[in-house]
């Protein structure tokens, strides 16, 4: 099986500290290197995570709240002077367009690569990324502005050839594509063979939802549901719920319960305030509703 991980590149809220760095992931899939938000300090965690910057390909940002996206233009002019030619899609609510388009111009004017910028509409679940191996969808969440999600989704692959049948049965290797794709065999002695006996069935398709900032949604277990790995934030404990509710954030107890209703394989905890100085209190508190939750922290990384 491929690898499919989530390298965690900073797990901090708005205010820095020198705990955690601001908002900032990759995640890698069968060999491609996606960035999800982009705050302060992201590149210098690229490099502690021994990160190519030149095999990122896409980055996502879920809003335009500075610890999620300060860090962008600084690495997007590191890619220009380290020669970088291949194109970068960044995807990103439509208000960040006009603003990133002003920087590029006074920042990135002279570099031999170029940035496609989709504006991605927050409102809406929809696919904004596809490619052969997997599709990206937009998550609608609700912050004080506005503000999205992002779900990998891996596209089934291909079942498994079983070696042993393939010699048995004296199969050339040109046909193997053809029995990947379904296509049973006949020998030379007219034994007619079945697909099923020639493969395996292929691994799972795999997935994982990146929540990012947003107060607590009684329905978004829906979007996301059976979904192998969740990151939810969970900014506040229930200590302080009422300032989880004013600044549309949500507490650990509540990503839990959207863990749990939405029966998913393992709960990422992240984006701590910086009033906590351990985060394990907002572990006990969210494994009491679902006991697969992990905290995240800066260069550890997560298989989906």
């Amino acid at each position: 099986m491929e690898p499919f991980k989530v390298h965690i590149l900073g797990c901090g809220s708005a205010l820095p500290t020198i705990r955690h760095y601001a908002s900032a992931q990759v995640v890698e899939m069968r060999g491609k290197l996606f960035l999800v938000d982009c705050g302060e300090g992201t590149q210098i965690q690229l490099r502690r995570s021994r990160i190519r910057f030149t095999k990122i390909s896409a980055v996502f940002i879920s809003h335009l709240h500075g610890d999620h996206c300060f860090g962008l233009i600084g690495m997007l002019s590191t890619f220009g002077l380290l020669g970088r030619t291949a194109r970068l899609a960044v995807y990103a609510p439509k208000e960040m367009e006009d603003i990133l388009n002003r920087q590029m111009r006074l920042f990135c004017h002279d570099f031999d690569y170029e940035v496609d910028f989709h504006p991605v509409d927050t409102t809406v679940q929809k696919i904004v990324y596809e490619d052969r191996s997997l599709t990206v969808e937009s998550i609608p969440l609700e912050h004080r502005m506005p503000c999205c999600g992002y779900l990998f989704r891996e596209k089934p692959s291909k079942p498994h050839i079983r070696r042993d049948m393939i010699d048995f049965y004296h199969i050339p290797v040109s046909q193997i594509d053809n029995i990947k794709a379904g296509a049973d065999w006949t020998t030379e002695e007219g034994e007619h063979v079945p697909n099923s006996r020639l493969v395996e069935p292929s691994d799972p398709p795999r997935s994982y939802a990146y929540c990012s900032d947003t107060r607590y949604i009684p329905t978004l277990h829906e979007r996301i549901q059976g979904v192998c790995t969740l990151y939810h934030e969970s900014t506040y404990g229930e200590d302080n719920l009422l300032l989880a509710e004013k600044y549309y954030h949500s507490t650990a107890r509540q990503a839990a319960t959207v863990a749990s209703d939405a029966g998913v394989g393992q709960l990422l905890l992240g984006h701590y305030s910086s009033r906590y100085e351990d985060e394990q209190v907002l572990l006990d508190e969210a494994k009491q509703v679902f006991s697969n939750a992990r905290l995240t922290d800066e260069q550890l990384v997560f298989d989906v």
